[in-house]
């Protein structure tokens, strides 16, 4: 990984002269992943340390992110507002080059005494954790305990020593100069440097790879005190794929580099939006497989109701042979298994009419005509219930694609409370938003439509979910506003305000980018979208329908492209 032992001794470097000798003032757990250590330094500065242990995203950072807290903190983060609350940190040192780092506090306890407590913190992928320990290496407890059934080798529980992870036999580059000729011997090549040399990235091991020994050997050295400059790799498409403390000249012109005076906004950058997408994702998993659910059942129900629409299909044949039994009475008696009759409706070619031999011709074909009323009933039936399945789905995808777009926890408890109005979901939840028989679904103030402004000037609202979209586009907005919306593909509802009654073909174009970033396009960077958009005095509501339906019968569409971002 990019954030490798070397990448991580210079964090603790800048950890050390920005926040050495700061108190604890507040701790919060906003995920069963990550910690906020909420500092005050020395020049009375507030700082917010994250120490996340994420699979694809462990790191000890400085963050000005703003993290969503749970309604009552879990039982890690009030221990550790108990033991570290008001505490001094007194050191930051790291394991050799490996990625472990050490934070160690003076805290008082209970009987007024001082004592010692460090916390760990392994940046080793799905293995990361945060371990706050005693001054006997003692376990008090961790961001994720690790029991038997997880491992034999290595335990993590409240009460256990604590033990480093298996070390491997590398050689630490700022205690021990003397490795060119390990180096030398093992051909010079980054699978070289990697085995020889603790804490390098592959990235890093590829880049010393084009230098000389000496030169790699002097280029990893003055970063013995830390880094000034990081840089950020972004591929073709303007992603970012790669991180790292000193210049990466690997890939040539093909990728941009953007250059970093500090590590902690270079990690901002690169991590926090996907630690958002992900942070979100925990949040919304119960409501998306409620929904999944739902829309699994509904897919099987329409299965079985198209197959037996299917079956309707030869009603006619039910009515034609009724029809013609009933005309052939006066020759056809009781006992046969089958007629042989003439069907004037198909050139008087004989038809064989399958019947029961129990029963009188007449009785065979009153038998017939009630099967075809039937069929006749379960068609329409079948296809009202079909149409219904229909929309529900297209309802569900809606709610689906709201909810990969959440931002914070009142979008969350909005969807909630539209899922339970629509008889989703029980109204019952606990803290966490999982479903419980605790206390009934507390109301949240809305937060408002999402807001741009085009290059020209007018403003664009985009609703959230679907009870803003329905709000937003037959309440708020003014008959002669724009409404778009891509073309059968779930999204938000973007409204163009007017001015004067008039709407520029330029902002169309761009609340019509808008439009397709939020729906379920969104991040693909795909081509030729397509976006409808008509007057806001064209919009209808089907009576009856689920929350963000409308319909319209006057329209425009736009094709836009949605470049990657």
């Amino acid at each position: 990984m990019s954030l490798d032992g070397i990448f991580l001794h210079t964090i603790k470097c800048e950890l050390q002269n920005r926040i050495l000798g700061a108190k604890v003032d507040k701790v919060y757990e906003p995920t069963r992943e990550d910690l906020i250590l909420s500092l005050r330094t020395r020049d009375r500065d507030n700082v917010k340390l994250l120490l996340c242990a994420r699979a694809n995203s462990p790191r000890v950072s400085i963050t000005t992110e703003q993290y969503e807290n749970p309604a009552s903190p879990p039982m890690l983060c009030m221990l550790l507002r108990k033991r570290l609350g008001g505490a001094t940190l007194t050191d930051i040192h790291q394991e050799s080059t490996d990625r472990i780092l050490y934070l160690d506090f003076l805290a008082t306890n209970e009987m007024g005494e001082k004592e010692k407590l460090t916390l760990v913190v392994e940046i080793m992928a799905q293995y990361s954790n945060v371990i706050l320990i005693d001054r006997d290496k003692k376990i008090i407890d961790a961001l994720k305990r690790v029991d038997y059934s997880k491992s034999s080798r290595r335990l993590i529980l409240p009460g256990v020593t604590y033990e480093l992870p298996p070390q491997q036999d590398k050689i630490n580059i700022f205690e021990n100069q003397d490795i060119k000729s390990l180096i030398l011997a093992k051909g010079g090549t980054d699978k070289a440097y990697m085995s020889t040399i603790m804490g390098l990235s592959p990235v890093v091991a590829r880049e010393l790879e084009t230098k000389t020994v000496d030169e790699s050997i002097e280029t990893l050295l003055s970063y013995k005190n830390g880094s000034n400059k990081y840089y950020l790799l972004k591929d073709e498409n303007g992603k970012p794929f790669e991180f790292s403390y000193m210049p990466i000249l690997q890939y040539g012109t093909a990728v941009e580099t953007v250059e970093y005076d500090s590590a902690f906004s270079l990690l901002e950058d690169y991590y926090a939006k996907r630690d958002s997408i992900e942070r979100m994702s925990h949040r919304t998993y119960d409501l998306r497989r409620v929904m999944i659910n739902a829309r699994e059942r509904i897919a099987r129900k329409l299965d079985i109701q198209r197959a037996e629409l299917d079956k309707c299909a030869d009603r006619e044949t039910l009515r034609i042979s009724a029809e013609l039994i009933n005309a052939n009475l006066y020759k056809l008696e009781r006992g046969a298994t089958y007629f042989d009759l003439e069907n004037y409706y198909d050139e008087n070619k004989i038809m064989r009419v399958k019947v029961n031999p129990a029963l009188t011709p007449a009785q065979n074909s009153q038998k017939y005509f009630k099967e075809y009323k039937k069929t006749y009933t379960a068609e329409k039936k079948l296809k009202e219930q079909i149409e219904s399945g229909i929309l529900e789905l297209e309802y569900i995808e809606t709610v689906l694609d709201a909810l990969t777009r959440v931002e914070n926890e009142k979008d969350i408890m909005s969807i909630r409370g539209e899922l339970i109005d629509q008889g989703y979901i029980k109204n019952k939840y606990d803290a966490k938003g999982k479903l419980s028989k605790a206390k009934p679904q507390q109301k949240v103030s809305s937060l408002p439509p999402i807001e741009y402004t085009t290059s020209d000037g007018f403003r664009v609202l985009v609703g959230r979910n679907n009870l803003q979209n329905e709000k937003l586009s037959l309440k708020s907005a003014n008959k002669l506003d724009m409404w778009l919306h891509t073309k059968d593909i779930p999204g938000s509802h973007v409204i163009i305000e007017n001015k004067n009654g008039e709407i520029s073909d330029k902002a169309i174009e761009e609340a019509a980018v808008i439009a397709a970033r939020h729906s379920a396009a969104g991040e693909s960077g795909a081509k030729k979208i397509p976006v409808d958009y008509t007057l806001v005095k064209n919009l209808k509501k089907p009576t009856g329908s689920r929350p963000g339906k409308v319909i319209f019968h006057e329209n425009w569409t736009i094709y836009v492209d949605l470049p990657n971002q």
